[in-house]
Parts: C-alpha cells; sequence; structure tokens
C-alpha cells in the first residue's frame, strides 16, 4: 500500500472521503465475536472503512448502493488448499466459476504449473490473477517434485529458490510440505524449513494417516496446518497436538462427514481451530454442488451451528494462514470481501463482492471475465516423439510361460494396495488380462529431458477394452496412458503429444472422448458449463472401456502422487511409499 493510498483510507475511515460503495438494511454475520446483529457497511477502493448502524455520513454522490434488507452479510470464504489447476480451468475460468458460490480466495501453491514452466512462468500466472477480483493466497513449494523417489519434471524449486522468494509480498508460507520429506530429513528441505522460521513464514503440511511417534516427529519441523486427514480420531489427535486441522471435500475424496465428527461427537472446541479446503474439484463437482458454500453446508447437516460453520470457512482460515488482517471477517482495514446470504441456516449465496467490486448479483454475472492471450512458453510444453505400440509392452527375458506381477490396486482414490496376479507371457511380453481385472499402465516424460518411460500394472479398472490417458496428473504431469490395447494405448499418447496436452480415451482405434488442455498440459479457457460437458464424455467412454470407478480420469492423474498410500507409479518406475522406493512388480 502506498502512503497516498493509506492517507486516502484513513480519510475513507473518517467520512472526509465518500465511500464507492455502501450496504445497507443487512444482517452482519460478525465471525470474530459470533453474533448476529444489523449493520451497514461502507467500502472504498477495495477495502471496508466503516461497519455502523447507520453508513449516512460515508455516502456521497457518487456512491452507489445496495439494499441487503432481509439478507445476511457473511464474510468471502476461503479455500484452505486447493491445486487450481487440477480443475483444469484457467485462473480467470476458475474465479469465474467459484465465485459466484462466495468463494474470494484461495490457498495455493501453483505448483502444478510450476512442475512445467517453472517459477519465471508464473509471471504470466501471476499478471492474469492481478486482473481478476480474486485473491490467490501463493505459498512456495517446499520443494519439487514433491515425488520421492525423484521423478522428472521441467524445474525443481529448492533451497535457493525460498532464500531469494520467501520474503516476496507474493509468498505467504511454505506450500505442501510432506511428512517423508521431513522423516527422511531431506538436505535442502531442511533448509527450507530453517529459512521458513528466520522469515517468520507459516509452513503448510501434508501428513495422511500421521499418528504418535511419527506425527510428533513431523510436528517438530514447525508445521502449523495440516490438510490430510483419514479419520475423526486422526484429526482429532493433530488438532489436540496444536496443529490447524483443515477438513477436505474434493470432487472424489470427501472427508467431511468423518472429519466432522472430531467436533460433532468429541470435542466441540476443535472447531475454532479448523478450516476447510476442497484441494481437487472439477468443473462438473462446482455446477453440481458449489464449493466451499457446499462445505457450509454439509457442516450445519451434519450439526454444527451456523455460526460455527461459517466461522470454519472464514476468520480461523485467515488466522491459520496469518492473513487475518486482511481477509475472513468483515471490519474496518479488511478487504471488501462480502457476500449476502438468504440466512445462516440455510447459506445460499446471492451476492457477491470481492476486492470491492460487485461480482455476481440476481444470478447474473457483474464483471467481465477476460480471457488473456497466451504466450507460447505456456502453450507449447509438450516435448515428445510419437510413440508406437511395442513402447507400451512390457518385455521380460521369458519368452514364454506366466509370470506372478504386483499390480496397484485402486480400492479408492487415496488408497493404493498390493494385489498379486499371475499373468501370461508371450513371446517375451507379459499381457495385461481384462478377465482378472488387470491393465497396463505407463508414465511417459513429456518435458524432452531424458524420455523416460515406465510400465506397471493396475487393477481395481475393470478395464475390458480400450485406452485412457492425461497430461495432467500431478504432481510431475508427465502422461500417464492406461488401458489393454497397445495400439490404442499408442493413438492416444500421440494424440496428445500432437495437441499439447489433455484427456483423451480411445477404443477400437477410434478416438471417442477428447480433452483438449492446451495451458501446460493441464489447464483450459473453456467456460466451466463446457468444460463439464467434455468431463462428462470422458466419463462416458471411460465406461464404454468398462471402467466402473467414480471418475476413472481423475483416478488416473493420481497415480503418479508418491505419497498416497501404498503404492504408485511415476516416469522413474514403481513407486513403493511404505519403503519410500522403487520396486520391480514382476515378482516371478
Amino acid at each position: 500500500m502506498s502512503k497516498t493510498n493509506l492517507s486516502d483510507y484513513i480519510d475513507a475511515g473518517a467520512a472526509k472521503i465518500p465511500a464507492d460503495l455502501v450496504i445497507t438494511g443487512g444482517t452482519l454475520i460478525n465471525v470474530i465475536t459470533g453474533e448476529y446483529y444489523k449493520a451497514d457497511v461502507a467500502i472504498y477502493d477495495e477495502r471496508i472503512v466503516a461497519v455502523e448502524k447507520d453508513v449516512t455520513d460515508y455516502v456521497g454522490p457518487h456512491t452507489k448502493k445496495i439494499d441487503a434488507t432481509g439478507k445476511y452479510l457473511a464474510p468471502g470464504l476461503i479455500d484452505c488448499h486447493i491445486h487450481v489447476e487440477c480443475s483444469k480451468l484457467s485462473m480467470t475460468r476458475f474465479a469465474q466459476a467459484i465465485l459466484p458460490h462466495g468463494t474470494t480466495s484461495i490457498v495455493s501453491g501453483l505448483d502444478e504449473y510450476i512442475s512445467v514452466i517453472g517459477i519465471d512462468g508464473l509471471k504470466e500466472i501471476f499478471k492474469e490473477i492481478d486482473n481478476l477480483p480474486f485473491n490467490v493466497i501463493w505459498g512456495l513449494p517446499y520443494k519439487t517434485p514433491y515425488t520421492i523417489p525423484r521423478s522428472t519434471i521441467s524445474y525443481d524449486v529448492t533451497a535457493k529458490d525460498h532464500a531469494k522468494i520467501q520474503r516476496d509480498p507474493r509468498c505467504f508460507g511454505v506450500w505442501e510440505t510432506v511428512r517423508e520429506s521431513v522423516e527422511t530429513k531431506d538436505p535442502d528441505t531442511m533448509k527450507v524449513l530453517e529459512l521458513a522460521e528466520q522469515n517468520h513464514q507459516p509452513i503448510f503440511g501434508c501428513s495422511p494417516m500421521a499418528r504418535g511417534k511419527a506425527l510428533n516427529q513431523y510436528l517438530m519441523s514447525g508445521v502449523s496446518v495440516d490438510h490430510e486427514s483419514y479419520s475423526h480420531e486422526e484429526f482429532l489427535e493433530k488438532a489436540r497436538k496444536g496443529i490447524h486441522t483443515v477438513i477436505r471435500e474434493s470432487a472424489v475424496t470427501k472427508f467431511l462427514n468423518e472429519n466432522i465428527k472430531s467436533i460433532t461427537e468429541n470435542v466441540a472446541g476443535v472447531a475454532r481451530h479448523t478450516s476447510f479446503c476442497s484441494d481437487d474439484v472439477n468443473a462438473t463437482n462446482i455446477l453440481s454442488v458449489g464449493h466451499i458454500d457446499h462445505m457450509v453446508r454439509l457442516a450445519i447437516k451434519d450439526g454444527v451451528s451456523p455460526m460455527t460453520a461459517i466461522q470454519m470457512a472464514t476468520i480461523n482460515a485467515a488466522e491459520a494462514y496469518h492473513i487475518d488482517d486482511r481477509l475472513g471477517s468483515i471490519a474496518p482495514g479488511k478487504r471488501a470481501d462480502i457476500l449476502l446470504v438468504d440466512h445462516p441456516g440455510t447459506f445460499n449465496v446471492e451476492t457477491v463482492i470481492s476486492q470491492g467490486c460487485l461480482v455476481y448479483a440476481d444470478q447474473q454475472e457483474q464483471f467481465d471475465f477476460k480471457v488473456p492471450d497466451r504466450s507460447p512458453q505456456l502453450t507449447s510444453t509438450v516435448h515428445r516423439q510419437s510413440l508406437v505400440a511395442s513402447d507400451f509392452q512390457y518385455k521380460t527375458d521369458h519368452a514364454d510361460g506366466a509370470a506372478l506381477v504386483e499390480t496397484i490396486n485402486s480400492i479408492g482414490p487415496f488408497v493404493r494396495k498390493r494385489r498379486d496376479v499371475e499373468l501370461p507371457v508371450e513371446n517375451g511380453i507379459i499381457k495385461p488380462d481384462a478377465n482378472q481385472d488387470v491393465a497396463l499402465v505407463s508414465v511417459v516424460e513429456r518435458y524432452g529431458i531424458n524420455g523416460n518411460v515406465s510400465h506397471g500394472f493396475i487393477s481395481g479398472w475393470s478395464f475390458k477394452k480400450g485406452a485412457i490417458a492425461t497430461t495432467a496428473a500431478p504432481d510431475d504431469n508427465n502422461m500417464v496412458v492406461a488401458g489393454v490395447n497397445y495400439e490404442d494405448m499408442a493413438l492416444a499418447a500421440n494424440k496428445l503429444i500432437e495437441q499439447g496436452g489433455g484427456q483423451i480415451v480411445v477404443v477400437d482405434g477410434h478416438v471417442v472422448a477428447n480433452l483438449p488442455l492446451p495451458i501446460a498440459g493441464i489447464c483450459s479457457d473453456l467456460p466451466v458449463q463446457e468444460l463439464a460437458k467434455q468431463e462428462k464424455a470422458l466419463q462416458e467412454g471411460a465406461r464404454e472401456i468398462g471402467s466402473k470407478l467414480p471418475d476413472p480420469i481423475f483416478y488416473l492423474s493420481f497415480l503418479p502422487i508418491t505419497a498416497i498410500p501404498d503404492l504408485a507409479i511415476t516416469d522413474g518406475g514403481n513407486v513403493d511409499y511404505t519403503q519410500l522406493k522403487y520396486f520391480n512388480p514382476v515378482l516371478n
């Protein structure tokens, strides 16, 4: 804030400068004190300058007015942890999609972009964000890639980056510090944590299933926030040990009903240090249920009071990330992110003001969301020669017979267990077997760095024919291809290479669904409604090849995440999470 602006804000607070906008007649949801009462609000240049019974003194000849009679005023909602790129929506389209649901701020590492375009490439993304009425609280990833062992990406974040960037005004903390890097005392991670302590930067954590000594060990790193709890017992233990616990409800991982039990069935006080996140959402999910507003309604349905649920989505989140000086409540000096809702108990968002701008009202957009021009740096990110069918075959030294293999068995989007299956070997090639529910999977390095292609076996997918593929695949966003037909796998991969990224389903030599993702190979400028149609087509295509999973493309994209228990696959090979090392899927 410049000195000139500060002076103007001080004068605006004293009503010496007229407000740009006033909201009158509403009932304030004061999340700071837990009260409801009548109050008017005055806004000047993106900031709240007054919250009073009457703001008549702040009205000038050009002041705009919003009548909130019969409505409740809530602070803008905050998503405490989201890989926004996993929505496949560009920043502009994502903001356009979730602002009508009242989410005015997100906490994100933009790490999926970094894996493809590096930190310098984020300048283009930040420029896009700056033109939106939308707050992105950015934390620099503790390192990239997150994968253990290390997979291939285009840019590695290191402690040297943190030494330069942690003091940057854009940086609000250290993002997604996974427990395994603390457990192994990764030297670069240790340096990043030391820098965070010196710079008073909060450390955002990720420690699924951490309990007891493992959790104690992890908390010694200085982590203050965690969004990964698989049970309410785990959630409660983390809360009791001083961590700010975040409930996750993503498009495919739905933990709210389980985690909320730590509040409704155990200790009500846990709620004061709990907030919400979506982690990963898609267009279909946003259109069908909403965003953080949906989590508020779910919490209320599960027995949390409306005030408490709204606090969890606003002031709690702001305090957890040390941004409550600017966000999370409706008070003088705070950013003017204000929602008009029908009632706290039903929490239907009707009007959205973000950064002092009227964004959504009367079920209509009030802001012109313009997609920016994209540079070649952002749109030409797939560097790979064409592949042939034999590139996807799992070859062995044995000509014929059978092979016992270890498959990655998906029994949930974030649970993968070992399943051993005997497969036929013909002419030195281990064949997939649809009858035993075993398909092939390959991860193809797509940055033109080393040409890696790894191979493995997956089960739990019910593939009968065809192939699916994606270049949107955190944490490294290499190309993941799965199927039971080599030719279809090659066709799927080559189509994505040709168009610069995307998600695709191929059956019997025909492309039955294809979603191009030209922005870094992971995102699109399609409007949310159109993207949702494409997601539906991909779902239908996956059903055609036999998959019964809730969202096969989403499951496929998560296969390279090594922090998901117990197994994963990256371009480097098959990974055993429990051992943090590669394994050979051919057992005998």
